[in-house]
């Protein structure tokens, strides 16, 4: 895995950097701004980019536009965006280009460091990985959608756990529920949410993009 980290504060960029290279991952540039970080990645064309939100010269959205700009560029390119806290109107920004290969997360995750990985390696397979905080808000923004007021708050949070990019093992640990239960409650927010199987999609997907999309529209 080909990484690529922008990060302004120079203690965090090179402690990512140590940390994912102790992983045996490669870290092949690393930059202070969102001019630099492009350039590194139209140079070094790597898997995932890793990038802060808030970069110079205004510490405003230059990491959330270079991220949007270098998917753009690079189609396919997994991006993990860090923030020091929940910025829903740039979180909402980023999924404008579909959720595939794309992670949120808040910069107290890093020092979790299995659960930072974790997300990474999420990411890099085309996967998902939204911090529980974005989230949760986000559904409190979607909750006025008729389809998703069907939910029960059970079900609610299992689809806020697929959003995060969970699978059902994992979600089913999270809940302290068996495996049985997290298809059951699945199947029924299929059905709440008319996915129907004979529909040409993967209704998983479908289902967290729905949820993602209201939210969007209502940021």
């Amino acid at each position: 895995m080909r990484i690529v980290i922008a990060e302004d504060d120079p203690l965090l960029r090179e402690g990512l950097a140590l940390l994912l290279r102790a992983e045996a991952l490669d870290v092949v540039a690393t930059a202070d701004t969102a001019d630099k970080v492009l350039e590194a990645i139209d140079e070094h064309e790597p898997d995932v980019a890793i990038l802060d939100v808030r970069m110079p010269p205004t510490h405003t959205d230059e990491g959330v536009r270079a991220a949007v700009e270098a998917r753009r560029r690079r189609p396919g390119l997994a991006v993990l965006v860090l923030s020091a806290y929940v910025e829903q109107t740039f979180a909402t920004e980023l999924l404008t280009g579909g959720v595939s290969g794309l992670g949120y997360l808040l910069k107290e995750r890093v020092g979790r460091v299995e659960q930072f990985l974790d997300a990474l390696h999420r990411v890099a397979s085309g996967g998902t990985a939204i911090d529980p905080e974005v989230v949760a808000q986000l559904f409190t923004r979607s909750r006025q959608d008729t389809r998703l007021e069907r939910l029960s708050p059970r079900e609610r949070e299992v689809l806020a756990l697929m959003a995060e990019g969970l699978g059902n093992s994992a979600i089913a640990g999270r809940l302290f529920v068996t495996d049985g239960a997290v298809h059951k409650h699945i199947r029924s927010i299929f059905a709440k949410l008319d996915l129907s199987p004979a529909d040409q999609v993967d209704r998983r997907v479908a289902a967290v993009l729905h949820y993602l999309e209201n939210a969007r529209s209502r940021a």
